[in-house]
């Protein structure tokens, strides 16, 4: 369903980050130990555990963490979302979807 709204370009911009961003740390998350510390697993057929992040996967994780979070708060706390008259939920999903072929 296209968009009916014209979001302004540095908030369609930082929702394109948000999703990026948030993408790259999922990929990123699947590489990692289960556990950010070390410790025993369920006990089973063998042994299961976790060494726990290294000190750069935990630098990594709290980088995209950080990140995520100043992305939400701009698109979140962008103006346009003050001037708007309609249904602003409605408008936010729209957005989610704006980068999308055919959305614009």
């Amino acid at each position: 369903m296209p968009s009916t709204y014209d979001f302004p370009q540095d908030l369609r911009d930082a929702q394109l980050a948000l999703h990026r961003t948030r993408a790259a740390y999922e990929q990123y998350a699947q590489t990692l130990p289960w556990s950010a510390e070390p410790m025993p697993g369920w006990e089973g057929d063998k042994q299961l555990h976790s060494s726990g992040y290294t000190q750069e996967q935990a630098t990594e994780v709290r980088r995209f963490q950080d990140e995520l979070r100043r992305l939400s708060a701009e698109v979140m706390t962008h103006p346009y979302w003050a001037a708007l008259s309609g249904d602003v939920v409605k408008a936010r999903m729209a957005l989610k979807h704006a980068h999308e072929p055919g959305e614009a």
